[in-house]
């Protein structure tokens, strides 16, 4: 079992989904259950999948919540779109908050790289 706490890419995602929650309050309030809503779900759906893939046996499951994660943070990327283009986020706010998601996508890409040349070590080690 991994501490998903020790993990940076983790910590970025944690930042960009208390930002995600900071800055969608101020959307109008009939977007509740829309767009406020889909931005704070698939925010923190990001560092929730790396945890919870934490706390799973074996690298073949951590591999699958770290790749569910990365699905969660390309859907960030275009509910972020949806709201600079309907004008809740301020278009400076919107770039780095992108910025912020394309970079915890560059983490869990290359953390997904890393569980699996581990995985192939213990393959060929097992072989």
């Amino acid at each position: 079992m991994k501490d998903f706490r020790d993990l940076e890419v983790w910590k970025h995602a944690h930042q960009l989904t208390l930002e995600a929650y900071r800055q969608s309050k101020n959307f109008p309030p009939d977007e509740r259950f829309g767009l406020t809503s889909q931005i704070r779900r698939c925010a923190a759906s990001i560092p929730a999948n790396i945890a919870e893939g934490c706390d799973r046996r074996g690298d073949g499951e951590f591999h699958r919540f770290l790749q569910i994660a990365m699905g969660s943070a390309s859907e960030l990327e275009y509910h972020l779109l949806s709201a600079r283009d309907l004008e809740y986020l301020d278009r400076n706010i919107h770039v780095a908050m992108e910025q912020e998601a394309v970079r915890v996508k560059r983490m869990l890409a290359a953390l997904l790289r890393k569980v699996d040349e581990d995985r192939e070590r213990s393959r060929a080690a097992g072989a």
